[in-house]
């Protein structure tokens, strides 16, 4: 008998409670290529259960250049089939994949229960050959319970060749049985008008009619302690006229299910969900279909364009760009929210940001410092509207502590390793991590501190496959079993996952699988065995262990640290000291951090000494400063997050002439060091050190680029009136105004008196008797710049005067704190 690669238990009978049938079906799943699955009913919590390893498939097979054939048949019986999760199935339509749902006439019944999987390979003769296959047929419906723990029978029947065998031909009548249904007259297309329709119909069923509490699933969402206060804070940021905001919540407390709260409770008739990985996308869809199943969903991406849905589920790559943009109307969504906020500096993000209008725009992330937050909060208007890092969740219990251990790492010489564009050489970091001097150092610490299931983070493929190997070889006869995953490993990351949950694998060495956006709750160890640059990817790692799991009550992390000095980050990380504490560390002691309720740092007093050291040695000046913090950030600083991290500008003005000259120089960007020869005068003099006794020059500046008034000067009335658009996005900002004009909106015709009075006038010279600080002009009713900026710089000449006003805005906003 041929054994399948379709299989996943020798039994051919699974009967549920302790042999429940959703492993088979997620091992089955991931080694198809094609499944066709009939059932009665399907309810969210059991499609929850399949979904992220179905769709793990489907991209698998895109990535391979191939299409997974999945067609899912399913029906409207007692009306039991959840609208939630045939939202989900609409979205999961297209490239190979289709869902149809029969319509069952009067006195019919529908009681399909069956999971049909195929596995075909290349023939040279007919194209493709059936070679593996396997039906499960039995009283499963797609439900938790039916899945997981109740006592459900399922008898497996297995294809055996050659094709004219008697098994061969029940297999193949199994199937064109399914494909008889599929074709029905009753089987309809699965679209989002069906699933309204079928809203309007709908009797959601009762335990008393169908006797059956695993058929019954109108589960009711509401927000848990941390998301009522955030809701309440939003609904006070709005009062106060704010558009948009930044909320900041630690992994694991729920931020995707606020945005849906948050977009339900002002009742948004259309939401655009922004991000930039597919799985966050597709949680995201489900989240909201949950809370809002009446609404149309779909996404806008690579594959999907989806762009008339109710709810649009975006990436940024796709949506980010101007031809995709123009699809939409600017106010076509009155609630937008924008998920890893920490990303929304980069140019696609941007040009959504200022592409649309919406009521609210709400910016999502996990990054927990100030100095991170410094740039994106520029983008949401200076409005940090709540915040609950990593800290507080644990200090609430809603995490679990964290037992971090900062160890030595003695076996790699990272002073000899390449250090380019703030990343060590990925080749020559290979090499040196890849060792079995390093593997057996890891392996010792690990033994002596480690708990129960643990996840390592590898540098690359080759370091994971290696890791693994040298640990099985180092623990063969001591039962403890690795392995590697990442995109090309023969385990898939859902496979693997559950056998790191039931306990038979003990370590996943992973390259970036798990960076963010995966629920890992049983994690109770986090291994870092590779340097990580950036503090946010350190944050994403560290959060992946955090989340409460019964039987567990804290989080070991071991972390290597090395000799090299990007490995100061973990100390600024965990509040041991800031980016700008360096130059002056000297030799005092590494403070306490301030940790969560019951979080412990353990530092090998090697690291202490080489830190202590290294920072006696740092006489930092501004490049070397705009260096260390770009290593921080993981991108190039901007003058406000340069600002917020506590570095002084007059040293800036000093060594290095002005703020555009030191990042012109330190990046070696041609447009910049363009725009330094040719306006650097303005940017110092203009921009940089503007003297601002009230807001309103930053304002001006402000409106003029958003109506890119450098290439065409606007109307005094257009500036004024964009002018005030501007500032009622900052409501703090309001103060500097008339006390009049604060209670009550002035007219057009006050409004732009007042502004020529002040700033206008300030900025064409009206205050001055120096002509060569004057910058501005009004020239027949127009306000313009008295020099010409070339077409090739006018651009980047925007988007520096941006940085400039919102470095400009936040030392401002610091006045009164």
């Amino acid at each position: 008998m041929t054994v399948s690669s379709l299989i996943s238990s020798t039994n051919l009978l699974t009967t549920g409670g302790d042999d429940p049938l959703l492993p088979q079906l997620r091992h089955a799943i991931n080694h198809a290529t094609e499944i066709e699955i009939a059932v009665s009913f399907i309810q969210p919590s059991g499609l929850d259960l399949l979904l992220p390893t179905l769709v793990e498939a489907i991209e698998r097979h895109q990535t391979l250049g191939t299409a997974l054939k999945l067609r899912i048949l399913t029906s409207d019986y007692l009306h039991i089939t959840h609208p939630i999760a045939l939202r989900s199935l609409v979205a999961l339509q297209g490239d190979g994949v289709e869902v149809k749902i029969f319509e069952t006439p009067s006195k019919t019944s529908f009681h399909l229960k069956s999971y049909i999987f195929v596995k075909s390979a290349a023939s040279e003769e007919s194209g493709s050959s059936l070679f593996e296959g396997s039906a499960f047929i039995g009283s499963n419906n797609i439900s938790r319970t039916a899945l997981t723990d109740a006592y459900e029978w399922c008898l497996r029947f297995d294809y055996q060749p050659p094709e004219d065998s008697e098994s061969a031909r029940q297999f193949h009548r199994i199937r064109e049985q399914f494909a008889l249904l599929f074709e029905h007259e009753c089987a309809k297309a699965l679209t989002d008008e069906w699933i309204d329709e079928y809203l309007k119909r709908r009797t959601p069923p009762t335990l008393s009619l169908v006797g059956d509490s695993s058929l019954v699933d109108d589960e009711v969402y509401v927000p848990n302690a941390v998301q009522v206060d955030a809701l309440a804070a939003l609904n006070e940021t709005r009062a106060q006229g704010y558009v948009r905001g930044l909320v900041v919540m630690g992994t694991g407390m729920g931020k995707t299910w606020l945005s849906a709260f948050d977009a339900k409770q002002i009742n948004a008739k259309r939401v655009l969900f922004v991000a930039h990985r597919e799985e966050i996308l597709t949680q995201a869809f489900n989240t909201f279909a949950k809370l809002w199943p009446e609404k149309s969903a779909g996404y806008y991406n690579a594959k999907y364009k989806d762009s008339d849905k109710a709810m649009v589920f975006a990436s940024v790559q796709s949506l980010g760009r101007s031809d995709h943009l123009r699809r939409f109307e600017p106010d076509a969504f009155d609630y937008i929210v924008v998920d890893e906020f920490h990303h929304a500096s980069a140019s696609t993000y941007l040009n959504i940001l200022n592409y649309f209008e919406p009521r609210f725009l709400l910016g999502l992330t996990a990054t927990p410092e100030r100095t991170d937050q410094a740039n994106i909060l520029s983008l949401c208007h200076d409005n940090l509207v709540f915040e609950r890092n990593l800290v507080h969740g644990i200090d609430d219990e809603i995490l679990v502590p964290f037992e971090y251990h900062g160890i030595w790492d003695e076996s790699v010489n990272y002073e000899e390793i390449p250090w380019r564009n703030g990343k060590f050489d990925p080749n020559a970091l290979d090499a040196q991590l890849a060792t079995v001097r390093r593997a057996k150092h890891v392996f010792s610490h690990w033994l002596s501190l480690k708990q129960s299931r643990t996840l390592a983070f590898c540098i690359s493929t080759k370091h994971a496959d290696y890791m693994a190997e040298q640990f099985n070889l180092h623990f063969a006869d001591q039962g403890f079993r690795a392995l590697s995953v990442h995109s090309h490993s023969p385990v898939r990351r859902n496979e693997a996952l559950d056998l790191l949950d039931k306990g038979e694998v003990d370590v996943l060495f992973s390259v970036d699988l798990f960076n963010e956006g995966t629920d890992l709750p049983s994690i109770d160890t986090v291994l870092m065995v590779r340097p990580t640059e950036s503090n946010i990817i350190f944050i994403q790692q560290l959060g992946r262990g955090l989340r409460r799991h019964a039987n567990k009550s804290k989080l070991v992390v071991l972390d290597f640290i090395g000799n090299h000095r990007s490995f100061l980050n973990k100390g600024e990380i965990l509040g041991i000291f800031s980016p700008s504490d360096l130059a002056g560390m000297g030799g005092r002691s590494v403070e306490k951090p301030q940790l969560g309720k019951g979080c412990v740092v353990n530092l090998d007093l090697r690291v202490v000494d080489f830190w202590q050291q290294l920072a006696k040695q740092l006489r930092f000046n501004s490049a070397e400063e705009f260096s260390h913090l770009a290593s921080y950030l993981g991108h190039r600083p901007r003058a406000v997050e340069f600002y917020r991290a506590g570095y002084d500008f007059n040293k800036v003005n000093k060594q290095a002439g002005s703020w555009l000259n030191l990042v012109a120089e330190q990046t070696g960007d041609a447009a910049l060091l363009a725009l330094e020869q040719q306006h650097g005068d303005f940017f110092l003099s203009a921009v940089q050190k503007m003297s601002m006794t009230k807001c309103f020059k930053a304002i001006l500046l402000e409106a003029l680029i958003e109506l890119d008034g450098f290439a065409n000067p606007p109307t005094l009335e257009a500036l004024a009136a964009r002018s005030w658009q501007v500032l009622s996005r900052y409501p703090g900002l309001k103060k500097d105004l008339p006390e009049k004009m604060r209670l009550q909106a002035p007219d057009e015709a006050e409004w732009l008196k007042y502004w020529r009075s002040n700033p206008i006038n300030a900025f064409i010279g009206g205050n001055s008797k120096s002509a060569e600080s004057v910058w501005f002009v009004v020239q027949d009713g127009r306000f313009q710049a008295n020099f010409a900026v070339e077409a090739s710089l006018l651009s980047v000449f925007g988007e520096f005067t941006k940085e400039l006003v919102d470095f400009q805005l936040a030392k401002y906003g610091d006045r009164d704190k």
